[in-house]
């Protein structure tokens, strides 16, 4: 290759990534008109597009292809541009990756094709009352729910994060807590501000107040007194996991409905978002949202189940330390994990396996399981092995996942990826419950191995925000309307 052909290469990929630069700079201004002036929720492909930066927009665009073209800003802008036009429209989350695929196969003119898109919701703006929320406990699962609704407050959405209670654990434990917020070793910092305000016992994070209660039980709160009413308490202690035990948080003034942040012991409702999250009925007052395991695993289990009909298999977690575990050795009432979490692997047991049936119960008794703790601080991997009804092939089974993952209902629940060459810290905040690794599948004849990885904090969150906005009755429509998986 002579000297002038590198530098005319150059020249042209250069000049190709500053033309999708500028597109970029232009689509965050019209994505933040929409979200705050129409409560238009634009994604790609499932990736949100929200108070976005130009990488991040560049990036959402990745490993999608548009009739052999990889699907890049030059294909979504004049979407986003012909949606900024329509005047009457109501909330909505439209994704712009799969609106650009239905118009390029399509064609025609682009404002007419958008136009049409929206038309069911042209004139019939959706409003949601926003719902008060009440996180109970402050731990990994909590300050992550904290960001995750801060993050979407006061554009609409539905949630508004009024209180946190917790016990009060010393001198200068405000500022400890709005610090634990504020800096996350795992997660990074907070994006955006966080202020004490000490005089009343608050939080202000991005503006919203933030009233932190001390409590010691249930018992002892009144939300009323907060002005706090018919709000959603999210349990994330894992000190009730019972009906009972949980209902306690219904007897306080200002509580309509309790979920819970584990797997719940008894008869009570276990709910995996994207699987069996229909039955949540109304009069239902406390939800589980299972454990992030089960919510990783149960959304591929149910996909192959439908296409191949699973006979029966194994589930073994890797996964990563967790509080309850000793940093160096000592007593702990569970076997091996007063071992130090840090220096070794300790085998435990897990109950997500079972779990599963819960929220899927043609796999009830199906499924066995096991988990081995591991030196990181988050992210796990789940191996599947399977027995199933019919022979399978592993590009087949790979190409069934990657278009449920792209095209369907259950594409904020099972992620994809076919790249050679991730580890566990490259799924950090990943918001699918779980992201299936092609490159690890395994198949002979009847037997499947599948490694499904999964942010066993944010993805977990995630499919708890989820539930927690189903129970709120905060819904917008899609465009383009889901498929079922």
């Amino acid at each position: 290759m002579s000297k002038e052909t590198i530098i005319a290469l150059h020249a042209e990929h250069q000049g190709r990534w500053k033309n999708r630069e500028e597109i970029a700079e232009h689509m965050i201004a019209l994505i933040g008109q929409l979200y705050r002036e129409k409560n238009i929720v634009t994604s790609v492909f499932g990736r949100s597009l929200v108070n976005p930066s130009v990488l991040q927009i560049l990036k959402a665009h990745r490993r999608t292809r548009v009739m052999d073209v990889e699907l890049s800003v030059v294909h979504t802008f004049p979407i986003l541009e012909a949606l900024a036009k329509v005047e009457q429209i109501g909330s909505a989350e439209v994704d712009l990756g799969k609106l650009a695929v239905e118009f390029k196969h399509q064609g025609g003119d682009i404002n007419a094709f958008v136009a049409d898109a929206v038309k069911s919701l042209a004139g019939n703006p959706a409003t949601v009352e926003p719902k008060d929320v009440v996180l109970y406990g402050f731990g990994r699962i909590g300050r992550i729910l904290a960001r995750l609704i801060i993050g979407q407050s006061g554009l609409g959405r539905g949630l508004n994060l009024k209180a946190i209670v917790v016990r009060r654990s010393s001198d200068g434990d405000l500022e400890k807590r709005a610090s634990l917020l504020r800096r996350d070793s795992i997660h990074g910092p907070f994006a955006g501000t966080i202020s004490v305000d000490e005089e009343n016992e608050a939080i202000i994070a991005n503006g919203n107040f933030i009233k932190v209660i001390y409590a010691a039980s249930p018992a002892e709160v009144d939300y009323t007194a907060y002005g706090i009413h018919n709000a959603l308490v999210i349990d994330n202690t894992g000190k009730w996991r019972d009906a009972e035990g949980l209902a306690e948080h219904l007897k306080c003034p200002g509580v309509a409905r309790v979920v819970l942040t584990a797997p719940s012991k008894g008869e009570m409702k276990n709910v995996v978002y994207g699987v069996n999250h229909t039955d949540i009925l109304d009069e239902d007052k406390i939800i589980s949202a299972a454990s992030c395991t089960t919510n990783a695993i149960t959304p591929v289990l149910k996909v192959l189940d439908d296409k191949y009909k699973v006979l029966n298999g194994h589930v073994e977690t890797v996964h990563s330390f967790t509080n309850d575990q000793n940093l160096i050795d000592n007593y702990h009432k569970a076997d091996r994990r007063g071992r130090a979490a840090t220096l070794n692997m300790v085998i435990t047991e897990t109950g997500a396996a079972k779990a599963v049936a819960k929220a899927l119960p043609a796999l009830k008794g199906k499924l066995t399981g096991n988990s081995v703790r591991v030196p990181t601080p988050n992210v796990s991997l789940a191996i599947l092995n399977l027995t199933l009804e019919k022979e399978i092939d592993r590009e087949e089974v790979n190409e069934y996942i990657r278009q449920i993952s792209i095209n369907s209902s259950l594409q904020g629940q099972i992620g994809y990826t076919n790249s050679t060459e991730v580890v566990s810290s490259d799924f950090i905040g990943s918001r699918t419950a779980g992201v299936f690794d092609a490159q690890a599948t395994i198949t002979s004849g009847t037997r499947l191995t599948a490694y499904v990885w999964y942010d066993n904090e944010v993805g977990y969150s995630c499919q708890v925000l989820r539930i927690a906005e189903q129970m709120c009755g905060v819904s917008y429509p899609k465009i383009p309307a889901e498929t079922n998986a």
